[in-house]
């Protein structure tokens, strides 16, 4: 009987380790949780989040939902115990800053077919503290019904934004709220120059509907016709068309192409599944899944796009998408918190004292435009316009960090409490603001006036 019993436990042991080696290593390997820090909308990482935890069973993914600088001020602060697994959003100066403090670990991803750049940008962190797993511009979108309806033509330059024609007719989020418009506002500041973007900015904001709460209420708007134009991240709009909208999205002449990353965050507790989890998004089935019509990202694999649908922008084979614009992401993070800043404070905070005074220079061209060789008209309109555009801070302070470093909290509404020195200079910035706006509306009524 006990040699009976030691067949028996001779057997069961050989079935139990057959089990073990038989079973997948990556499996075995890999704990029972991960933790994602991300931006990304529920169509993204739900699919995502599904797929990983399908071929790695055992492992439950929980999303921790923020805004880009939401995400990174929650994994500062939560350094010192840290409970967070991945930080995975589009905005690379978001992962410079969290570099910069230390809080991202190095990581090689295996994956395989992937080239060093999109565009003129590299797709992976120099130094192996990031990935990239898609590729983002950033442009403009339409809703074709709307615009037809009203008589509008389609915005294919950022310029075009800023005519009188569309007054009233733009939806977009503010840079504090959301990563991928503060990357649309650094491209173009970037692309066209401190004083020369910013004055396109107000331009473009002057003839804003609204700026949204957050990044994904500007292509909702667009697809439910609340307004007709859109300020955008391309998925936005690539995925609204491909589900049926009635929209179209273009890439203006000056955009920037950059990778949307991934990366592991310092003292990870759950670091095998956080790196099996990049090698899933870089892997044929991860890259694959960017093209689902609720997601349409620009797959960093160019094998992928075989298998894309007809007209999806191809950045490996179309070099024109973000060549305009060689984006300098040291710069944008120098600068990070005071663009942020100051967005809010000439037009989110401002918006209806901009919207007003954008009418009235709009409708004094007008009416100057009936009136030519009138010098006092124009001379009147032009100095409204050159009080609007000013900016309260020059290009060389807001990149230093003796000043920038002022700027420590963003606001989510107006009256929020900010730091002493920042309230301070946000105080004098919009002291600045309301009396340029004031001056420049009597000006540009006065205009008016003398126009008719």
């Amino acid at each position: 009987m006990s040699s009976c019993n030691s067949v028996l436990r001779a057997a069961l042991f050989c079935a139990v380790t057959l089990g073990l080696v038989a079973a997948p290593i990556t499996s075995q390997a890999l704990e029972d949780k991960l933790v994602v820090v991300t931006s990304f909308p529920k169509d993204l990482t739900g699919k995502f989040k599904t797929e990983f935890e399908k071929r790695n069973p055992g492992v439950k993914v929980e999303i921790l939902s923020k805004k880009t600088t939401a995400g990174i001020k929650y994994v500062q602060e939560t350094a010192a115990n840290n409970n967070s697994d991945i930080f995975w959003a589009s905005a690379p100066d978001a992962f410079e800053v969290l570099k910069g403090d230390g809080l991202l670990q190095k990581y090689t991803p295996k994956a395989q077919g992937i080239p060093e750049k999109v565009g003129a940008y590299p797709i992976n962190d120099p130094d192996g503290y990031y990935s990239g797993f898609a590729a983002a511009g950033y442009g403009i979108m339409w809703n074709t019904r709307y615009i037809k309806a009203k008589k509008l033509p389609p915005a294919k330059e950022w310029a075009d934004l800023a005519k009188p024609i569309y007054h009233g007719h733009v939806g977009m989020s503010a840079p504090s709220r959301s990563g991928t418009t503060h990357l649309t506002v650094e491209t173009i500041l970037q692309g066209e120059g401190w004083e020369k973007g910013w004055a396109l900015w107000k331009e473009i904001g002057g003839n804003l509907k609204t700026v949204t709460e957050r990044s994904f209420g500007v292509p909702d708007g667009v697809n439910s016709g609340e307004f007709g134009y859109g300020i955008v991240i391309d998925f936005f709009g690539l995925s609204s068309m491909a589900s049926g909208f009635p929209v179209e999205f273009v890439y203006p002449t000056v955009t920037t192409l950059v990778p949307a990353n991934v990366g592991i965050i310092k003292n990870a507790p759950h670091s095998q599944a956080a790196a099996a989890f990049i090698e899933f998004l870089l892997s044929p089935e991860g890259q694959k899944t960017l093209l689902d019509p609720k997601i349409m990202r620009l797959p960093v694999n160019p094998a992928t796009y075989a298998m894309a649908p007809a007209g999806f922008p191809n950045p490996f084979k179309d070099k024109s998408i973000g060549a305009a614009v060689k984006f300098d992401v040291d710069l944008s993070k120098k600068r990070y918190n005071v663009v942020n800043s100051l967005f809010d404070v000439m037009v989110t905070y401002r918006l209806d004292d901009l919207q007003a005074v954008t009418r009235a220079i709009q409708k004094a061209q007008a009416a100057a435009a009936n009136r030519p060789g009138d010098d006092k008209v124009a001379a009147l309109v032009s100095e409204a316009q050159a009080l609007v555009a000013a900016v309260p801070v020059t290009e060389a302070q807001a990149s230093d960090p003796s000043f920038a470093g002022i700027f420590k909290k963003k606001r989510k509404k107006k009256a929020d409490v900010l730091p002493k020195r920042q309230a301070e200079v946000e105080e004098q910035w919009d002291n600045f603001i309301r009396k340029n706006y004031a001056q420049a509306l009597a000006k540009a009524e006065q205009a008016l006036l003398m126009a008719r």
